[in-house]
C-alpha cells in the first residue's frame, strides 16, 4: 500500500463528516432575524422605505431600526452613509401649533395638521407630522404646505438626490411565522384593511426598482450555507415594475465537532415580475419578499469517524488493493504463459 492510501486513510478519521436528519420542527415563539443588503441603482435613499407583515397580523412599518441607508452615485460610488431614524433639521422661528412663530425663550411644538393622537402632541419635523399622517391614514399630498417639510426643505432634498441610487442593508425580527417583508417608494399606512404606500408627496409618475441582492439571509451564517439569492440581480425596462419572491424557509440546526450549536435557516425561492401592460391596474412598485415555513427542520451533526468504522475502512481498502494486485499478478502471469506456448509451437513447426 502506497504512501497516498495511508494519508488518504489517516484524513479519513481525524476529519469530521456531516450527518444529516430531518425531523418535525416542534419550536415554539421564537424570531426569525432576516439580514439583507440590497442595492438600487436608480431609487434614492429619501423615498425607499421598509415594512414587513405577518399572518398574526403584527405589522412593522416604515422600519429604521438597525436599519442602514448608503446614498450611492451613477457609478456606484458612496456618496453618504447614514442610520435610518426618525428627526429632521429644525430651523428658526418655526410655526407652532397654536398658529404663532416661535418666540425668545418658548418651548417649541410644532402643529399635526388635525393629525395629533393628544392635544399636548408635538410634531417638530417633517417625520414627525408624516408620522402622525400615516397612523391617521392620511396621505401628504403637498409637502410645501406642511412648515416642517417647507423649513427642512423635503422637497428639495429629493430634488436633489435626482439620479442617486441606494444601498440599504441592515436587519429585521419578525414573528417566526409566515409573512412578507417589502422595499418601496414612500411612507405606508393603512386605509381601509388595505396596505398602501403615500406616494403623492414625491411628484414622480415612475419609479425605477431595478436592484441587486448583494446579500440575503435567514438567521446566521453556518458552514455550508448557500444563500440562493446573493448577487441575484434585475433590471427594470418599462416605467412601472414589481418583482416577487416567494421563499420557502427551512428551519435548520448545526452542531460542530465541539457542540457547539447555531440555529439558522436555509431557504429556496422562485420569483416573479410585473411590468406595466395597458388595460392592467398597476399595483404597488417595490420588491417584494413572500415567505413560508418549511414544518421539517434540517440538522448537520459533526463528528468524527468510530475507530471500528475507520478499521473497516482500512481492512476494505486493504482488501481492494490484494484483490487488484492479485487481478493483475494473475492477467500478467496467464498471458506470458500463452505467450511462451506459442513460441514453443512456433520452434516444432
Amino acid at each position: 500500500m502506497d504512501s497516498g492510501s495511508s494519508r488518504h486513510m489517516t484524513g479519513l478519521y481525524l476529519h469530521a463528516v456531516t450527518e444529516t436528519t430531518l425531523r418535525v420542527d416542534t419550536s415554539r415563539g421564537e424570531k426569525l432575524r432576516i439580514n439583507f443588503d440590497v442595492t438600487f441603482p436608480a431609487l434614492q435613499c429619501s423615498i425607499i422605505s421598509l415594512d414587513a407583515m405577518d399572518i398574526s397580523g403584527q405589522e412593522h412599518l416604515d422600519v429604521k431600526h438597525d436599519i442602514f441607508k448608503q446614498r450611492i452615485d451613477a457609478h456606484g460610488n458612496v456618496i453618504a452613509t447614514r442610520q435610518d431614524a426618525v428627526g429632521g433639521t429644525k430651523m428658526e422661528k418655526p410655526l407652532q401649533h397654536h398658529g404663532g412663530r416661535l418666540e425668545h425663550n418658548e418651548t417649541y411644538c410644532g402643529s399635526c395638521y388635525g393629525a395629533q393622537e393628544s392635544d399636548d402632541q408635538c410634531c417638530n419635523t417633517c417625520e414627525d407630522v408624516r408620522e402622525a399622517y400615516r397612523k391617521k391614514g392620511w396621505g401628504v399630498s403637498n409637502p410645501d404646505l406642511l412648515d416642517q417639510c417647507k423649513r427642512e426643505g423635503f422637497l428639495q432634498s429629493i430634488k436633489d438626490e435626482e439620479g442617486e441610487g441606494c444601498n440599504i442593508y441592515g436587519f429585521i425580527e419578525v414573528n417566526k411565522v409566515a409573512g412578507n417583508f417589502h422595499f418601496a417608494p414612500g411612507k405606508s399606512f393603512q386605509q381601509s384593511n388595505v396596505h398602501v404606500h403615500d406616494l403623492l408627496p414625491f411628484q414622480k409618475d415612475s419609479f425605477n426598482v431595478s436592484h441587486k441582492i448583494n446579500k440575503l439571509s435567514f438567521g446566521e451564517y453556518f458552514p455550508g450555507v448557500v444563500n440562493p439569492l446573493d448577487r441575484a440581480e434585475w433590471v427594470q425596462h418599462s416605467s412601472y415594475g414589481m418583482y416577487q419572491y416567494f421563499i420557502k424557509v427551512v428551519p435548520t440546526m448545526y452542531a460542530d465537532i465541539n457542540d457547539h450549536i447555531i440555529l439558522s435557516n436555509q431557504f429556496s425561492v422562485t420569483e416573479h415580475s410585473r411590468s406595466s401592460e395597458s388595460g392592467r391596474i398597476q399595483a404597488l412598485p417595490g420588491v417584494f419578499f413572500f415567505y413560508d415555513l418549511s414544518p421539517i427542520k434540517v440538522t448537520f451533526t459533526e463528528q468524527h469517524v468510530s475507530f471500528l468504522h475507520f478499521l473497516t475502512n482500512v481492512c476494505a481498502i486493504v482488501g481492494g488493493v490484494f484483490t487488484v494486485s492479485g487481478i493483475v499478478d494473475s492477467f500478467v502471469y496467464h498471458g506470458q504463459r500463452a505467450i511462451k506456448k506459442k513460441m514453443e509451437i512456433g520452434k516444432f513447426n
